[in-house]
């Protein structure tokens, strides 16, 4: 029995031996990986064949080569199994290269739940596809040597370079993309009015330059103009340097540029913004609702931001319209370093063109330039001008691996005019100049860092320098003017982003920033010289909580900022909340609120500073009788949504206090009053759209009601200058293949002013006659339409080189609106009373042609 059991444990050992051993034997049949160098040499002995082959072509190159029964099969083993061509170049020679093209695939996971990412977008050279339900993309016949990108909502841009995620024969390349966690918010509500414009779940519109379509009177994406096809956003002046943001003034709105505060925003004297759209990727526009990590801007916050990511191969564009021309180019250097360069300057100081002289008229109205208070002056002297504008910038973007961006960013913008007059008096002449310079440079740059999937920072820092510069020469006097207003401001800010789950991320941070404001004030007879300069540090935590539920029907942004200024030891808190619900498919509902303030104001000291032209000056508050100004807002809103017809309705509620008569800019009995009070504006923005494939038309409705408190002045309570009670626009858009069309009109009842008495209209005085008005704001001017129309055509002249042309035509009936109105005696004893009107844009066309490569 011993002597069986024996045999059998020898029988199984033996048995176990012989299966490990075969295990063993075909774990050694299983090819190892060779140099190919190795198995090109085996194939040359075997067959009596040669290569020929640079060697950087098969360095690094690995094979797990079988033996094959033929040349033939072994060469096509070889080309099966990387990424190599091989021609035959006689009966015995062979030449190895690497295809121009190859086959690309890959897996797409998300990197913080390894899940597949469905329908994200592979681009490259005009070929696309999207990820399957599994995260797999395919796409055949590519260049070597370019650059993938994959996009999806809610992530990071990614960009690969295709040696790396080559076919193979049993394998495809895993990426994984991060999400954008900062930005749970940036759920889409509605695509509305043209293509690149949308409502995102935290109250916000976006603008993506890259997508956008087509508005009237615009044949480019004029991003400030733009803004102002939203309710509830207009300019009263005309202008994009007075964007009135809910009865607000353009001093209350916090204006960025990839993180720099910009004190200057237009060109022509606010008739042409001053920001390149074409390198611009997105433009935020917050009415409510401000993120804590926003500080200033007590009425809004225009956040534009440039192209951000490295792209893998080189865009650009050239072009010119009736006022400039410009270029622009995204440069990548190498994998992880490319710059990013836009020029444009103005062609007025050589070509006048029927648009130059529209804006012309309408820029320099009651100045200098254009009106003359001693009529033998006037009649005896010759004027010319010269005037043009500049803006700059450039990018670099460096990404020393996957983990770290670095940004560096510089900008300079500036509008010159030289006016030059001469008095012919019998045989002598004199001739003087007078000029104004406006100008803002600046730079900055920011550094952030993916600790990890949960986990980022971003430190970034700025530096900004506003100038304007004017010297006055009175023709008739030896009297000279000089004036200056400088802002310089430094900021730095260190934010921290962690995202607790798929719904909930958390944003902290402390910002600092430092700004200094001088206003000198220089005249030589009388000689007289005036330097105000004024220096406040601001100091903020911050801290947001943001919350998108998994089904995305709730969303809630929750935070707080905490300001101290150190000047005033005065503390300042701020909460800010951003609810959106959808009720069904169809319904949803959101309510902001937000609390903010600003140590920096804009005031009109006299109607005749700075020529006349720029006759706003920054300055800074002192806790006295210039004020901190802070605001408080509350909204609530619904939005429809359903079968491309959206509709929303909002209600509003804004006080700001901390305003000054000198910032409001009266030209009314209040004018020399030197006075704080507030405002309070409520009211209703509507909006409905209708979209097909190609068609997009559009009705908004905004209702104010604004009105003034300053105590101290008679009567206490009155109409703010920007109370304009009803505001409509209609609007329409078509697309025809290659070619756009837009026609729009906007309306308004008329902005409040204060008409002179009919009786006792002068008080006769030894010191000064003045004008006697009626109550402040107590009239209205005549109401306000404007109808525009613009046309584009995009063609292509190759597979890399489109073109566009454009059309416009701005305020197409000729009609003349009244802007503003005031009143003057011809001089200071005089009785007679002087009427002056601003009147706005006549017909103006525009022609555009851009190339872009």
């Amino acid at each position: 029995m011993q002597t069986k059991f024996k045999k059998a444990a020898l029988k199984l050992i033996y048995f176990t031996a012989f299966i490990f051993t075969s295990f063993s034997l075909g774990q050694d049949i299983e090819v190892a990986q060779v140099a190919l160098i190795k198995t090109l040499k085996e194939i040359e002995t075997t067959h009596q064949v040669s290569f020929s082959y640079a060697d950087e072509t098969i360095a690094n190159i690995t094979l797990a080569y079988k033996p094959q029964p033929s040349l033939e099969a072994s060469l096509n083993y070889i080309i099966r199994n990387t990424d190599l061509e091989i021609k035959q170049i006689d009966s015995n020679n062979y030449i190895i290269t690497k295809s121009a093209t190859v086959d690309i695939c890959g897996y797409i996971y998300e990197t913080f739940s390894n899940s597949p990412i469905e329908g994200a977008s592979v681009t490259i050279n005009g070929k696309g596809t999207i990820s399957n339900e599994s995260g797999y993309f395919r796409l055949n016949k590519i260049a070597r040597n370019s650059i993938v990108k994959i996009q999806s909502l809610g992530y990071n841009n990614y960009f690969i370079e295709v040696k790396k995620i080559i076919l193979k024969p049993d394998s495809c390349e895993h990426i994984y993309m991060d999400h954008r966690t900062e930005l749970l918010s940036e759920v889409v509500v509605y695509q509305y009015l043209t293509n690149g414009l949308s409502k995102q779940r935290s109250g916000s519109i976006e603008i993506i330059t890259e997508d956008f379509g087509i508005l009237p009177g615009l044949t480019e994406p004029d991003v400030l103009q733009t803004a102002q096809a939203l309710p509830g956003v207009e300019s009263i002046s005309e202008t994009v340097s007075n964007i009135n943001i809910r009865g607000g003034t353009n001093d209350q709105n916090l204006l960025l540029w990839d993180g720099i505060k910009m004190y200057q925003s237009g060109h022509f004297f606010g008739l042409i913004s001053a920001f390149n759209p074409h390198l611009t990727e997105k433009v935020s526009i917050i009415k409510n609702g401000t993120s804590a990590s926003y500080t200033d801007g007590v009425s809004g916050t225009i956040d534009i931001e440039t192209f951000n990511q490295l792209k893998g191969e080189a865009f650009g564009g050239i072009g010119f319209n009736l006022i400039s021309t410009d270029g622009y180019a995204h440069i990548p250097l190498n994998e992880k370093l490319g710059i990013q360069v836009s020029a444009r300057r103005s062609i007025t100081d050589w070509l006048k063109t029927p648009t130059y002289n529209s804006f012309f008229d309408r820029a320099f109205q009651d100045t200098k330039i254009t009106n003359f208070e001693n009529e033998e002056v006037a009649k005896n002297s010759t004027q010319s001008e010269d005037f043009f504008f500049y803006d700059t910038s450039l990018k670099i973007l460096y990404d020393p691996n996957e983990k770290h961006q670095f940004r560096a960013n510089i900008i300079a913008m500036n509008n010159h005019l030289d006016y030059e007059e001469t008095l012919t008096q019998k045989d002598t002449s004199e001739t003087k100049q007078s000029s104004l310079d406006q100008t803002n440079f600046a730079f900055g740059g920011s550094l952030k860092s993916y600790w990890n999937t949960r986990f980022s920072t971003t430190i970034s820092g700025y530096y900004t320098n506003y100038n304007l510069d004017a010297t006055n020469l009175a023709l008739e006097t030896d009297q000279r003017l000089i004036q200056n207003n400088e802002v310089l401001e430094l900021g730095g800010k260190l934010t921290t982003k962690y995202k607790a789950s798929h719904s909930i991320s958390l944003l902290n941070g402390y910002q600092f920033y430092e700004v200094g404001i001088t206003n000198i004030q220089d005249v030589n007879n009388p000689y007289f010289y005036s330097k105000i300069k004024g220096v406040v540090r601001n100091h903020a935590l911050f801290s947001e909580m943001n919350f998108l539920s998994a089904n995305k029907n709730t969303y809630l942004k929750l935070g707080g900022r905490l300001n101290y200024i150190e000047r005033f030891g005065k503390f300042i808190l701020e909460p800010r909340v951003s609810f959106n619900q959808r009720l069904n498919t169809k319904f949803s509902v959101e309510i902001l609120g937000e609390m903010k303030n600003q140590v920096t104001n804009q005031i009109i000291d006299f109607q005749r500073d700075f020529l006349g032209i720029e006759k706003r000056r920054w300055i800074l508050a002192n806790n006295k009788d210039l004020p901190v100004t802070q605001s408080k807002q509350a909204s609530i809103g619904f939005n429809y949504n359903h079968d491309n017809l959206y509709m929303a309705i909002e209600g509003f509620y804004k006080k700001v206090d901390g305003i000054t008569t000198s910032n409001q800019g009266f030209q009314n009995q209040n004018q020399f009053q030197r006075t704080s009070g507030s405002y309070k504006v409520n009211g209703i923005e509507f909006l409905i759209n209708k979209k097909t494939k190609t068609f997009s038309t559009w009705l908004s409705y905004t209702y104010n009601n604004n009105n003034y408190t300053f105590k101290s002045l008679t009567p206490a309570t009155f109409p703010n200058n920007l109370d304009i009670k009803h505001s409509m626009s209609f609007a329409g858009t078509y697309t025809l293949n290659s070619i756009k069309f837009a026609l729009g009109a906007n309306w308004r009842t008329g902005k409040p002013y204060t008409k002179p008495r009919e009786n006792n209209s002068v008080t006769v005085s030894n010191t000064g006659n003045y004008i006697n008005y009626e109550e402040p704001n107590s009239s209205n001017l005549p109401n306000y339409l404007r109808t525009d129309f613009s046309a584009t055509y995009k063609f292509d002249f190759s597979e890399s080189i489109n073109g566009s042309i454009g059309v416009s035509l701005l305020n197409i009936l000729n009609e003349k609106n009244t802007l503003d109105r005031y009143y003057r005696l011809e001089d200071e004893k005089s009785n007679k009373i002087q009427q002056v009107d601003y009147v706005s844009l006549g017909t103006t066309p525009n022609f555009s042609f851009r190339i872009y490569f």
